[in-house]
């Protein structure tokens, strides 16, 4: 089978690690990809938004699976358009995709259908949001309501900074995205993520990721896309996993199916966990980044025929079987990030990294200029380890980490903390 990827960063690039190992797969493309893409898969000068593009190209090379990264084209509709083009697609609709794309959408059908989350208000209007700002507790958070590329959320300690988020969200900041804005309680806890396969009511579990969000150590400065992660999440018991698919999954899965926008794809439920009772703060789409990273390499099954079986409605026929070891990731980006970033500096070491043993490295943001790896993103590298602990899957990917020779990079030094301070607690 022919199988096309769309997407060019690090979680593409760990779909495509996975799905190079399929029996199933014969020839595997990515578009467009990027330097590590290229070791193991066909990348394709073909933009994830080139919607006209990336089906020629399915037709022309004969692509029977397309399994779609980003939640921009998802939100635009390629798979409606794939599948309407008789090209079996892995995504949800572009009417399921707002379960992302707009948060009042996902804020109101959790009201609807009693899926605990945070409190909220929506608006298009600032007076509106500012007399509903005088009446609520601190701190609060804004959202944009629409995608923003992890820009969108503004977590407010004062009156004063959420009226200015406001302001500036509705005033165009963030394009059409903040057209719309949810104001929401705060809530407070230990976050955890949850992903599970889903077609209509159908629900298979997957695995649980804990992210490392701000940029800095110990948690500290702006917010990014991520800058490390690992998987389990030791917060994710087995109780609070059936918690979790049985209060938010399966009754989103059935709501969205009742409402005539049956989901079919991965689902990603950003969540807190308060006294051991979780809250739904987020959906995603798609699979997360960097949190793809440590879930594919601790995966055992056929990453293919379980994305085949959610596209075609037969999850009930198989099972996700896992390894049994921590999967940590330490994400390496361009100093200057989450802000501007200087593009082109020279990576040296990273082949050197990626033999030691239990260790792989998947490309985010990086393009070949000749024999030489240059950066070409914010976040650039994705060190990923394998242990039988957290702390040793800590310790193989610093290790690693070290070998790779990039004087214009950083990364954190503390990816997992919370993990091991739970295991040795």
């Amino acid at each position: 089978m022919n199988v096309l990827v769309v997407g060019g960063g690090g979680r593409e690039h760990a779909l495509c690690w996975g799905l190079s190992a399929s029996p199933l797969v014969d020839t595997l493309f990515c578009a467009p990809g990027n330097a590590g893409i290229a070791l193991d898969a066909t990348c394709v000068p073909i933009a994830a938004e080139d919607t006209a593009g990336l089906i020629a190209f399915c037709k022309q090379n004969k692509v029977e699976f397309v399994v779609v990264g980003p939640e921009g084209p998802l939100a635009a509709g390629l798979v409606d358009q794939l599948e309407a083009a008789g090209i079996a697609a892995f995504g949800p609709s572009a009417a399921a995709a707002q379960l992302e794309a707009s948060k009042s959408f996902t804020k109101e059908l959790c009201a609807r259908h009693n899926i605990p989350t945070a409190a909220f208000g929506r608006f298009r209007d600032f007076g509106a949001a500012k007399a509903y700002l005088a009446k609520v507790a601190l701190p609060i958070v804004v959202k944009a309501d629409g995608l923003a590329a992890g820009k969108g959320v503004r977590i407010c300690e004062t009156r004063a900074e959420a009226e200015e988020a406001c302001a500036e969200m509705l005033a165009g900041s963030l394009g059409a995205a903040g057209a719309e804005l949810v104001i929401e309680e705060f809530l407070r806890g230990e976050e955890a993520s949850f992903f599970a396969l889903v077609h209509g009511d159908q629900v298979l579990p997957l695995a649980s990721a804990q992210d490392h969000k701000r940029v800095g150590d110990g948690d500290t400065g702006p917010n990014t896309g991520g800058m490390g992660t690992y998987s389990p999440a030791p917060v994710m018991t087995a109780a609070l996993e059936k918690r979790v698919l049985d209060e938010i999954i399966v009754p989103t899965a059935r709501a969205m199916a009742a409402e005539g926008r049956p989901y079919t794809g991965v689902l990603f439920a950003g969540l807190m966990i308060d006294n051991g009772a979780p809250k739904l703060l987020e959906y995603n789409v798609r699979f997360g980044d960097p949190e793809t990273q440590v879930i594919v390499p601790r995966l055992k099954s056929d990453l293919l025929t379980l994305l085949q079986a959610a596209r075609n409605g037969v999850l009930h026929k198989v099972n996700a079987r896992w390894h049994d070891d921590t999967a940590l990731c330490v994400v390496m980006a361009a100093k200057g990030y989450p802000g501007t970033v200087q593009k082109g500096s020279v990576i040296g070491g990273v082949e050197d990294a990626g033999k030691m043993p239990g260790v792989t490295v998947f490309h985010a943001g990086t393009a070949r200029d000749g024999d030489a790896l240059k950066a070409s993103g914010g976040r650039v590298l994705n060190v990923v380890a394998l242990g039988k602990t957290a702390a040793e899957a800590q310790q193989r990917a610093y290790a690693a980490v070290q070998k790779i020779d990039w004087p214009e990079g950083f990364y954190r030094h503390d990816i997992g903390w919370r993990a091991i301070q739970r295991t040795n607690a």
